[in-house]
């Protein structure tokens, strides 16, 4: 049976004007309708009353007696009588007050133009309003009217606003703050929500009812917190009225009465659509909506439960016992539970299970008393004295779905419960769990709840500084905290209802269980979950205690056990690598170091997937770098490849060396392997040194110098020769490449990539010079080949590295893009040409030394073929100063022929384009010409533009378009009002 605390009727059907507010003065409606008129309506009982005032809102429909036009130029947002001064207040484009009955305008506050919120204190004749960032406060004097007292600035524009004693709460800014209206000074109490707008409610003792999204919060005329608790609407509400015994909430969707009582439970639910406003009247509540009004009349109590009682109705008689007033609570409370203990009792012995499970929720007592019934189920042992002892006292504190009862066990009631026959265990069975489960899931989200509820107080009175308690939110606990009623309640059914789930066989509604919010008890449940082999379930405990370490263990042993053909584990699900990388992706933000941990044992398995874990964790790769360096070693070089490959420009310089460092020390090893074995050869390549010849051409956050230093005389040319274009020293990496590699074609392509990368240079200077420095080791073999390797030594020796450390880092901005080839070197063809990027430089020859020829055997060959093949890119004439004397002009034909030709055409083009722009030129000229020989003819009938007579012999002037003519004179006297525009040009003839 419904709880109806609320009776409907409809007041007004079908009015013909939008209604924008509602007010109830005597026995009159008065309505402000969206045309800026006011309609008022009565009833035809309360027209035959001679008296006004002090009636009561009538059950009956009301029709329109009078209709006041023009009462306000524009729409009318809200209305409210002041019912001790006889005026009307209206809230429009600014705050009108009318005398009542009469409707006679008494003044319009012209400070209010704007207004968005009002409030009115009836005990003071205080009016405060919200304009802008401003609140102003008016005192209503009897003879002057509204007067002006106060003014104060706020940080934002106000939302909402009450009186609460000598101040004003008001919300602004995402706060509600109280506003001393005496001096301006503000006071935070706390954010209203993201969800909802600002809710303020006034109760008649002085107290506010405070929104916060669907929770009200109760608080003194001071801001603090009352330990009444907190009214929790089921949706966000619009607006509150308050009628004692109740709370009338205006809903999206419905209306919802709840009482003022603790914990404020739901009485009943009025769905009413489109409702736009809720009035408060002397004896019920007016509903607004768009054309017609309801209102809502309470319902007398107590009249209907004597008879059902007394014909054995029983389920009409508990439904009506949740209606009757907490005058006799605890008479009519024992009456309630004894009727449910006694037909939960005849329905459990008669093997009904589900319904008897019905009545024990019913009869709100301990769900221990129900609980021992069931010996199989464990319960958390702190309780285990309450559940043997609860034969004696089970109902000294019962709970129920709306709300707890703490009374003293009166003799009536405990002679009713001894006449209870008692129970005996039954034998269990899938029934008898069956009703139990339900049992427990209907009991179950109110218990939760309250547990619930304590852990929001007491973060609500944390954050306003008024904490109540000294207990601390045990989110992450091992053990439920025994120091709470409502938590030891919610272990007790948590733990329940898991063992009556497993029961069952309900493992998907257990796994629900565990993945949601609980109060399971720890010990218990693991070990009932070990004994059954529920290993997905015990994942879910774990992961919920925040017990990460354990469930990470049990995953990975469940892992391991799934690579063997004959697992010692029987279960039914297969566990994957993948499995521990999904697990530990919400732990990245709390514990880098046991992700760390486990991750390295998926790491060789499932390297991409561990290190997209390290990437989307934000976990520092310097971190994860020493944690393998130390755990690990044999990781860090995957780990690195595959950083690079998928974050390329993520990887420090710190990072990039440490990767380089462990190939060159592999590839080191390897050489001192073969060269002990005699067997070493420039031209092997093993993948690790073609991931090192790659890494030393595409990276550049780097060292080379360092790496320099590392590697032997005479061995790795290519490495060496690569870090010396790194660092931009291009003569001795040429000369590497030619007397060393004896790869032409490679000194070649170097010099390529370097006039390439330093094409936004001057001509001549960086990108030629490389060229010429190409051909400069070409025509001085033996000199090159005899200092190369004393330089070489001399630059790694070296101890001021300034001069190199600018050349080199100057390109570590050039060398992305490469990265993926590390991971991707694997079965490579080999390859003695990399693609690598650099600075062109400055060439290591002045162009205008004299080369010395002296016992030295020229490479012509060579030379004439980067002639023939790069002609374009260098500067003849300083190229030619570089070749012999005695070099054939037949051997420079194939590199000069194309450079006469085409230094012959660009002449040609030259001339055809001076000639086209000296054309050009004539061609501007003549139309000049032209526009100069405008002709005008003065006629007897010519007149002047200005002054309208004619021209004559006068002197006259024509303005530029031609047409326009004035006397010289008019046009004189009118330089500052001009005709045609200020700065004309005019033509005097």
């Amino acid at each position: 049976m419904v709880h109806t605390a609320y009776d409907t009727r409809e007041l007004l059907i079908d009015c013909p004007k939008k209604i924008n507010a509602v007010e109830y003065y005597g026995a009159k409606l008065l309505l402000a309708c969206s045309d800026g008129s006011l309609q008022i309506y009565g009833s035809e009982s309360a027209n035959r009353s001679s008296s006004y005032q002090n009636l009561e809102l009538k059950k009956e429909l009301y029709v329109l007696e009078r209709n006041v036009s023009g009462f306000s130029k524009k729409q009318v947002w809200s209305m409210e009588v002041l019912a001790s001064r006889e005026l009307l207040l209206s809230l429009s484009e600014s705050i009108a007050i009318h005398r009542l009955p009469n409707l006679e305008p008494v003044t319009v506050i012209s400070k209010a133009k704007g207004a968005g919120a009002y409030s009115w204190d009836d005990r003071r004749g205080f009016l405060c309003f919200a304009r802008q960032k401003r609140v102003c406060i008016f005192r209503h004097d009897g003879v002057r009217g509204f007067v002006e007292v106060k003014e104060f600035a706020v940080p934002d524009t106000v939302r909402s606003m009450s009186w609460c004693g000598e101040n004003i709460c008001v919300g602004v800014r995402r706060e509600y703050t109280i506003l001393n209206a005496t001096n301006g000074t503000l006071y935070e109490i706390f954010p209203w929500g993201r969800i909802a707008p600002p809710v303020v409610v006034p109760f008649p003792s002085g107290e506010l009812l405070l929104g916060k999204d669907n929770i009200g919060v109760l608080v003194d005329q001071n801001g603090k917190l009352m330990q009444e608790g907190r009214i929790c609407w089921s949706e966000p509400p619009i607006r509150v009225v308050i009628q004692k015994p109740y709370a009338i909430a205006l809903l999206p969707k419905h209306i919802e009465i709840r009482s003022l009582r603790v914990p404020f439970p739901l009485i009943q639910t009025i769905v009413i659509r489109n409702v736009r406003h809720i009035q408060k009247g002397n004896n019920g509540i007016i509903v607004s909506l768009e054309r017609s009004l309801f209102g809502l009349f309470p319902v007398p109590l107590g009249a209907q439960i004597v008879q059902l009682t007394a014909s054995g109705n029983f389920e009409e008689a508990l439904a009506l016992c949740k209606l009757l007033p907490p005058e006799d609570s605890s008479l009519r409370a024992s009456k309630e539970q004894s009727i449910h203990i006694r037909y939960a009792h005849h329905l459990f012995e008669n093997e009904s299970y589900e319904e008897a499970m019905y009545h024990f929720a019913a009869s709100q007592v301990e769900i221990t008393y129900v609980l021992s019934l069931y010996p199989s189920i464990v319960l958390p042992k702190p309780l285990e004295k309450s559940v043997e002892t609860s034969g004696e006292s089970t109902l000294s504190r019962v709970n129920s779905g709306t709300t707890d009862y703490y009374t003293d066990t009166s003799p009536t009631y405990q002679m009713e419960a001894d006449e209870c026959p008692p129970l005996e265990p039954k034998k269990m069975n899938h029934n008898t769990l069956m009703g139990l489960v339900k049992y427990l899931k209907k009991k179950r989200p109110n218990i939760v709840g309250k547990a619930a509820a304590e852990g929001t107080e007491e973060v609500v009175s944390d954050a306003v500084g008024q904490v109540t308690r000294s207990k601390k939110s045990n989110k992450g606990r091992v053990n439920v905290s025994t120091d709470s009623g409502a938590r030891e309640i919610a272990a007790i059914c948590d733990t329940a209802l898991l063992q009556a789930l497993l029961l069952t066989g309900q493992v998907v509604a257990v796994l629900d269980l565990l993945k949601s919010f609980n109060y399971c008890d720890m010990k218990i449940c693991e070990e009932i979950l070990k004994k059954g082999n529920h290993d997905v379930c015990l994942l879910g405990l774990y992961k919920y205690n925040s017990m990460h370490r354990e469930a990470l263990k049990l995953l990975h042993e469940l892992v391991e056990d799934s690579k063997l053909e004959h697992p010692k584990i029987t279960t039914r699900n297969k566990f994957k690598p993948e499995m521990i990388i999904e697990y530990l992706k919400p732990l990245c933000g709390i514990d880098h170091m046991l992700v760390l941990e486990f991750s390295t044992r998926v790491l060789e398995s499932c390297p991409t997937k561990t290190i997209e874990l390290f990437l989307s964790g934000n976990i520092p790769a310097d971190l994860v770098n020493s944690y393998l360096k130390q755990h690990a070693p044999g990781l860090r070089a995957t780990y690195l490849e595959q950083m690079l490959s998928m974050h390329e420009d993520g990887i420090s310089q710190n990072l990039q060396n440490e990767m380089v460092q462990i190939y060159l020390s592999e590839v080191l090893d390897w050489y001192g392997e073969l060269s002990a074995q005699k067997k070493w050869d420039e031209k092997l390549f093993i993948p690790t040194r073609r991931k090192l010849v790659t890494a030393f051409q595409g990276m550049s956050e780097y060292n080379p110098e360092s790496f320099l230093k590392r590697i032997p005389t005479d061995a790795l040319y290519e490495e060496r020769a690569i870090l010396l274009g790194k660092m931009n020293q291009h003569e001795l990496a040429l000369s590497i490449y030619v007397h060393k590699l004896h790869v032409p074609e490679m000194a070649l392509a170097y010099c390529d990539r370097v006039y390439e990368g330093g094409h936004h240079q001057q001509y001549g200077k960086a990108q030629g010079n490389i060229y010429l420095t190409l051909m400069q080791v070409y025509m001085n073999p033996r000199k090159t080949t005899r200092n190369i390797e004393k330089r070489i030594t001399n630059l790694v020796s070296s101890s001021s590295t300034g001069n190199l450390k600018s050349g080199w880092s100057t390109v570590k901005s050039k060398g992305r893009g490469l990265g993926k080839k590390i991971a991707e070197i694997e079965g490579a063809e080999a390859s003695k040409i990399k693609a690598s990027s650099g600075e062109s430089g400055r060439s290591d020859y002045d162009t205008d030394d004299v080369i010395e020829e002296v016992n030295s055997t020229l490479m012509l060959d060579e030379v004439l073929d980067v002639l023939s093949h790069r002609w374009d890119r260098l500067h003849a004439a300083k190229t030619v100063r570089l070749l012999p004397k005695d070099t054939k002009l037949q051997k420079l034909f194939p590199s000069l022929g194309p450079l006469m030709k085409k230094t012959s055409e660009s002449c040609r083009n030259y001339a055809v384009i001076k000639s086209l722009r000296q054309c050009e030129s004539l061609q501007v000229k003549d139309e000049l010409y032209e526009q100069r020989k405008g002709e005008l003819k003065i006629t007897g009938d010519s007149v002047c533009s200005l002054c309208s007579k004619k021209i004559g012999t006068s002197v006259f002037a024509v303005y530029p378009d031609g047409n326009t003519i004035v006397h010289f004179v008019c046009f004189r006297d009118s330089q500052n009002t001009k005709v045609t525009g200020k700065g004309s040009v005019l033509r005097i003839r």
